[in-house]
């Protein structure tokens, strides 16, 4: 039978219980174990796609179009499998059900209360990818933090679960900190010890403490916190700050949390953890040869979150190079000042992205941008909303239509060359109206991105209403902005590619949704490639000017040797 393990978290959000999940699936992975990871949000949005990516992060998209929480995006990295829609659950889409279920009269007229209602479709939920048969281990990853009001169902479904399914199916890892304080140079134990005492009044017992720290737990605080919250020494796990997330796994290996996992739900120890492509991915990490800067043009740069995936797919593909890459963040406002200063901005960067987004603010300066990679001959990556402004930004100065625009941003403009797609235009609710998930496209052989990926065909996780309006394909064709990239179902336009510049891409779909450490996104790999070429070609031309242009010799002053 499925086994499953509920983590929770205690004392302060974001410890990083998405991270400890998807570290200990991977351990429990490299055993040859089959493992999922589930998150249970307790806001009551139904999804994170109405959110401002400043509320909740970027918005994560699976393969089957199911807008979900960005620990998703760790989960897929880690494991290198992907997740869908059931992995993903919220109060918000557990009541939703619930009340279609008593307005079709399926309760027969019984008073509908949380328990048993709402924590019965918890519960169905927190089992449903377990009894697919799929899985070895479901892990569920429950948000939000112990004491919580919102997060209160979840815990009880928990308990209900728990004394449905043994102990010997179902344990529970709860996360919290250990923070130090510098005055009385020490680590304290208190919060934790209020932590468990607020768990075990909601009728839950921890199996496992996971510990976030900045120092080493001596033996001492590990007996304290084992006598005080009623576990094993051996199960209070010390969590402490690593350099980079993808260290995680191999920390929690040498603290033995996959071992005491296996020896609490008695599973067979298959063999021994296999991390081995792990390692390499490290070891490359952190031995970077070279580096390159790229500046990513966005609009929502200070909570890096926003853009998570874009920034992983960046460690990822600079790994394949040896390459560390610098990723400066940029707010699109301020490139809305002259076209002058805009180039003096973005003179030192070896390649520019224009990051995903929605609405105007910020668009001109993307725009500016855009303009600057092209006639610079600067590595672009448009992403989204950044390939429709390299529509638009082409339009506008190469194929001199002025008032070109998205509808999005000017829906009187009488060239729009970026429109909404004809059977969106009747839509007003704005939850799940995009197209979301993946969708095919077929590559054009003699292109760059056809040299990036090596195939043909390929599949894409999309997030937008707005498409290419094919009206000016033609034109664009022409004048030498080619779409490489074809959805062969729809004929919608899907990757522009720029014919006389070193690497010019613009993709309407989310590479970095598909990226992982085992298998990095090409797309990000080439450009990343490209930045690294334009790096070198540059130094190797400041090199040869120093050749041909010598500095003087130098001569001491006339006191240089007085005594």
């Amino acid at each position: 039978m499925t086994k499953y393990i509920f983590v929770t978290g205690g004392v302060t959000s974001s410890l990083g219980k998405g991270i400890l999940c998807a570290s200990l699936a991977k351990l429990l992975q490299a055993r040859g174990f089959l493992v999922t990871i589930q998150k249970f949000d307790p806001y009551i949005n139904v999804d994170p796609g109405t959110l401002n990516p400043y509320e909740h992060g970027e918005c994560y998209v699976t393969d089957d179009g199911a807008e979900t929480d960005l620990d998703l995006g760790h989960y897929e990295r880690f494991l290198n499998t992907p997740t869908s829609k059931a992995n993903n659950v919220t109060t918000g889409a557990v009541y939703q059900t619930v009340i279609n279920k008593e307005r079709a009269g399926d309760y027969l007229g019984k008073t509908v209360q949380v328990i048993p209602h709402i924590t019965d479709e918890i519960k169905r939920r927190m089992l449903l990818l377990g009894q697919t048969g799929r899985y070895d281990i479901v892990i569920t990853e429950l948000g939000g933090t112990v004491g919580d009001i919102e997060s209160l169902p979840y815990i009880e479904s928990v308990r209900q679960l728990r004394w449905e399914l043994g102990r010997d199916n179902c344990l529970v890892i709860h996360l919290t900190l250990i923070p130090y304080l510098q005055a009385a140079k020490e680590l304290k134990t208190k919060p934790t010890q209020h932590s468990v005492k607020e768990l075990l009044s909601l009728g839950v017992q921890p199996d496992i403490l996971a510990c976030r720290t900045e120092h080493s737990l001596s033996a001492d605080i590990r007996r304290k916190l084992a006598l005080f919250c009623n576990v094993e020494m051996s199960a209070v796990i010390e969590a402490l700050d690593a350099d980079t997330i993808y260290d995680v796994p191999l920390l929690l290996l040498e603290e033995g949390l996959d071992s005491v996992v296996i020896s609490k739900l008695h599973l067979s120890d298959r063999r021994e953890p296999d991390l081995s492509r792990w390692k390499a991915f490290l070891q490359r990490l952190k031995n970077p040869t070279t580096d390159v800067r790229v500046g990513l043009v966005g609009k929502y740069n200070e909570l890096p979150d926003a853009y998570k995936s874009i920034y992983e797919s960046f460690v990822h593909a600079g790994t394949v190079h040896r390459c560390k890459v610098h990723v400066t963040p940029i707010h699109a406002e301020a490139l809305e000042g002259s076209y002058e200063e805009v180039c003096q901005t973005l003179a030192p960067f070896d390649g520019i992205l224009v990051a995903p987004g929605f609405g105007e603010r910020g668009i001109e300066g993307k725009i500016h941008a855009i303009r600057y990679a092209r006639e610079h001959n600067v590595p672009f990556f448009g992403i989204c909303l950044g390939m429709q402004m390299a529509c638009v930004e082409f339009a506008r100065n190469v194929l001199n239509l002025p008032d070109a625009a998205s509808t999005e941003v000017n829906p009187n403009t009488p060239h729009p060359v970026i429109d909404l797609m004809h059977e969106q235009k009747a839509i007003t609710q704005k939850g799940g109206t995009m197209r979301l998930g993946a969708f095919p496209c077929t590559l054009e052989k003699n292109s760059k991105v056809y040299a990036a990926y090596r195939c043909s065909d390929i599949s894409e996780r999309h997030r937008h209403r707005w498409e290419f309006n094919n009206a000016y394909l033609e034109a664009f064709r022409e004048a030498g902005m080619l779409p490489v990239g074809i959805n062969p179902n729809s004929g919608l336009v899907e990757i522009m590619e720029l014919k006389d510049h070193p690497w010019f891409v613009g993709v309407q779909f989310h590479p970095e949704l598909k990226s992982t450490v085992e298998n990095p996104h090409p797309l990000f790999v080439d450009f990343v490639r490209h930045c690294m070429q334009k790096k070198a070609a540059e130094a190797e031309s400041h090199l040869l000017v120093e050749k041909q242009n010598p500095p003087p010799p130098h001569l001491p002053s006339d006191h240089a040797f007085a005594p």
